[in-house]
């Protein structure tokens, strides 16, 4: 299954990603020590297991000679093992083993007794710089390129796929996957950003937010890295006795799954993160710390996105059935609450209005918000201006076209993937679709093709949407290509 896209712009990644390099004996060390400390506590349980474990062991040895000499179909001799080999030897017929050669031709007089003046032009011999050209093309991404990346499980392997859509002037894609990043656990969300983090002033990395409390920054400019650059929270040290366990995390760090990110586009050295643990965290990526922590909900906080207009403004959705505007300017503000139907599943400013955001529900719905209707009396929080059934089950994701104003694309567990106008607040369904993709979890419009959607779903094959090749697209929209 994939569950959480998101496209890299084109020309950020280089031409041709590095070769991850060894680990350096402090990395090693470091690592030791890391893993010494996560089964401090378990060294007593693990003795009276190992017990267990070593007779179970032994006795799946002694069934597993047997079975090979049931296959074989020899019994193990428990006297003189001579009549075995005795056996065998007769098997392969040795005497009469050169026998069986009578009649092959050990000298070719076929085509490949062909006389070149050069190895150069024997096109049976390749250079081994051939090899080394051909490699390179195989992991060079161009400019033209448009990576996306995809947070995927399947066979209960994590990983991020890192996916190249060729475009080509005749209309049509070549998608292939250029290499993965396997992950610890299970991931639930990702946020592309480019702060420059290994120095210089960009980069380009993603944030993981996953079932575990960490949040993991990965070098996407890096083949076969193994390792995060930089983790931000997360479990320090696991304790066990007995049936008794216990967990210390790192300093200011999420207590449950990370359900949400968003990177801050304007003030980049930002992270938002949403967590099941009920908080909402501000991160600073240059210091790798915590900043702010915020507990205005009572339930998991599903969702959060910065506002594209007013950049210290951040939005928050739960489980609680509200949605909570904070203005990050000011520490004391506790935030604008607005009651929704249901259980929040993902929300998403307006890119082209700085007042309005859409929030999709657990229900099959999705409301659409205008904060100025809580400016008179910001306890009362703000109304929908509308409410649309768009969905039979839940709405788990939605994606503001970046360059069509009011285009909003919604996809649901019930497989579909929708269009909707939401000229004057009166939402139409423009073009619906069956991407053939199970369950829909995540869905993204491209910042460069525009018109480009990508859908990920339960079934774990990326999928590509040309909007534009819809009429009711084409009518409506067609003018902002």
């Amino acid at each position: 299954m994939i569950s959480a896209i998101s496209w890299v712009p084109k020309g950020a990644s280089k031409v041709v990603p590095a070769e991850v390099e060894p680990p350096s004996k402090e990395e090693i060390e470091e690592m030791l020590k890391n893993e010494s400390l996560n089964r401090s506590g378990d060294i007593e349980d693990e003795e009276e297991e190992d017990m267990d474990i070593d007779t179970a062991k032994r006795t799946d040895e002694v069934a597993q000679a047997l079975a090979a000499a049931d296959v074989v179909g020899k019994a193990p001799e428990t006297g003189n093992g001579m009549k075995g080999i005795d056996d065998a030897l007769k098997e392969l017929d040795m005497d009469h083993y050169d026998d069986e050669d009578d009649d092959v031709e050990l000298f070719s007089t076929g085509p490949g007794d062909t006389y070149y003046p050069s190895n150069d032009l024997d096109p049976y011999l390749k250079d081994k710089d051939d090899d080394d050209v051909e490699e390179v093309e195989d992991t060079t991404i161009k400019p033209s390129d448009a990576v996306i990346i995809c947070a995927s499980n399947e066979d209960d392997v994590s990983q991020l796929q890192v996916c190249i859509l060729e475009e080509f002037e005749d209309g049509e894609h070549n998608l292939f996957s250029h290499h993965d990043i396997i992950l610890p656990a299970f991931p639930l969300c990702t946020a592309w950003l480019d702060c420059g983090l290994k120095g210089g002033d960009k980069g380009n990395f993603v944030a993981v937010g996953s079932m575990d409390p960490a949040i993991e920054i990965w070098d996407l400019d890096i083949i076969d890295e193994v390792q995060p650059i930089m983790v931000l929270g997360g479990i320090a040290k696991k304790k066990k006795k007995g049936k008794k366990s216990s967990v210390e995390y790192k300093p200011d760090s999420h207590t449950d799954s990370v359900l949400g990110l968003a990177w801050n586009k304007t003030v980049r050295k930002y992270l938002a993160s949403a967590s099941a643990d009920t908080s909402v965290k501000i991160w600073d990526l240059v210091a790798g710390q915590c900043v702010s922590t915020k507990k205005h909900h009572t339930d998991k906080v599903q969702a959060v996105d910065w506002n594209k207009h007013v950049p210290d403004v951040l939005l928050s959705g739960s489980f609680d059935h509200s949605v909570v505007l904070v203005d990050m300017r000011y520490p004391s503000h506790t935030g604008i609450k607005s009651e929704v139907a249901s259980d929040v599943e993902s929300l998403a400013w307006d890119p082209h209005d700085q007042h309005s955001f859409v929030v999709s529900l657990e229900d099959g719905t999705v409301q659409c918000f205008d904060v100025r209707a809580a400016a008179s009396n910001p306890a009362s929080g703000c109304k929908p201006c509308f409410t649309l059934h768009a969905h039979d089950k839940a709405v788990s994701t939605v994606s503001y076209n970046p360059v069509a104003p009011k285009m909003l694309a919604t996809g649901s567990t019930d497989k579909m993937v929708k269009l909707w106008d939401l000229a004057d607040n009166q939402p139409s369904c423009i073009a619906s679709r069956n991407p053939k993709a199970g369950a829909v979890f995540s869905i993204s419009f491209s910042e460069d093709s525009p018109f480009l959607l990508a859908i990920g779903g339960s079934k774990g094959s990326l999928q590509i949407w040309d909007t534009l090749t819809e009429t009711g697209v084409a009518q409506r929209f067609g003018k902002n290509k």
